[in-house]
C-alpha cells in the first residue's frame, strides 16, 4: 500500500511539474517571438555567435529562474550542443532557441524546449512553437500530447510509402559523419517515398510523434536535440534506437525514431 501511494505521489508531482514547465517555455517563447521578423545580418562567425547568444540569453533569462525554482537541486546543462551521459541525479536539459539559426533568418522552424532528466532518463518534456502557439508535452508513462490532445505515431507499415526526415547534427561536423549523412540520404531516396532534410531535429521528432512523418534519423547529435523528441515519440507509441537497431542512449553515435511498422525497414536501409 505504501509503495502504491508513494508512486502515485511522485506521478502527481511530475505531472504538476510538467504543467509548470510548459508555462515556462511558453513565456520564453513569447519573448523570442517579439525578437522575430527581420533577417539578422552578420558578416563574420563572431557576429553570428553574438546574435545566437542574444536569442539564447533572452529565453534563458526567463527559463533559468523559473525552472530552478521548480527543482532547486537539479543540475543545469549549460551547452545545448553537449552530448553523452549526465552525472547522477536530476538535470534540466534546455534548448532556449532550438533552430536558432532559422530564427535569425526569419524562418518559422524554431522552438523552445525544456526536459527534466532523472538518472539519465528523460522524465518529462515541454516543447513550445511560438509562431503557432502549439505546446507539445510528454510525461513518462502518461503519453504524449499536443495542447492536451493525445499524440500517436503513424500506422504506416511500408517504408516505400513513408515520409522520412533527417537533420544536420551541428555545424563543423566531422567529415566522416558528414559523409555518412550523405550516404544515408541517398539510401533513403531509393527506399522511402519522400525524404526531408532540415534543421532542427526536434521539429521532425514532433512530427513523428504526431504521425505526420514516419521516421527520423540523425548521426551524432546533442542531448538537447534528441531527448525531448525521444520521449515524445516513445510516449506516442514509436520506437527509438540507434541506426543499427540497438538501444539508444545519449552516448550513441546515431539515432532513429520511427513508427513501429517501418522501424525495421529503416534500420535495414541505414545499415547499408
Amino acid at each position: 500500500m505504501s509503495e502504491t501511494l508513494q508512486t502515485t505521489d511522485v506521478a502527481a508531482s511530475d505531472a504538476d511539474l510538467l504543467a509548470q514547465t510548459a508555462i515556462a517555455v511558453r513565456e520564453a517563447g513569447s519573448a523570442l517571438r517579439e525578437r522575430f521578423g527581420d533577417v539578422v545580418r552578420y558578416q563574420t562567425r563572431e557576429e553570428l555567435m553574438r546574435a545566437l547568444a542574444a536569442n539564447d540569453d533572452t529565453a534563458l533569462d526567463i527559463l533559468r529562474p523559473r525552472l530552478t525554482r521548480l527543482r532547486p537541486d537539479a543540475g543545469w546543462v549549460e551547452d545545448e550542443l553537449d552530448g553523452g551521459a549526465l552525472p547522477p541525479g536530476e538535470w534540466w536539459v534546455v534548448d532556449p532557441a532550438e533552430g536558432n539559426v532559422n530564427h535569425l533568418h526569419a524562418l518559422p522552424e524554431w522552438a523552445v524546449t525544456a526536459t527534466l532528466v532523472r538518472e539519465n532518463q528523460p522524465v518529462l518534456t515541454a516543447v513550445h512553437l511560438p509562431l503557432t502557439g502549439e505546446t507539445y508535452t510528454a510525461l513518462t508513462g502518461a503519453g504524449a500530447h499536443l495542447d492536451g490532445r493525445p499524440l500517436h505515431v503513424s500506422q504506416t507499415a511500408d517504408l516505400g510509402l513513408s515520409i522520412v526526415a533527417t537533420s544536420q547534427a551541428r555545424p563543423d561536423e566531422d567529415e566522416k559523419v558528414v559523409r555518412r549523412v550523405g550516404s544515408s540520404i541517398t539510401a533513403m531516396l531509393f527506399d522511402a517515398l519522400v525524404v526531408r532534410t532540415a534543421v532542427p531535429a526536434t521539429l521532425h521528432l514532433l512530427n513523428v510523434a504526431a504521425g505526420r512523418i514516419d521516421a527520423f534519423w540523425q548521426f551524432a547529435g546533442a542531448r538537447a536535440d534528441l531527448l525531448p523528441g525521444a520521449l515524445l515519440v516513445t510516449e506516442a507509441g514509436g520506437q527509438i534506437s540507434d541506426a543499427e537497431g540497438r538501444p539508444w542512449t545519449p552516448q550513441s553515435q546515431s539515432f532513429l525514431a520511427a513508427a513501429p511498422g517501418v522501424h525495421a525497414e529503416a534500420v535495414s536501409t541505414l545499415s547499408r
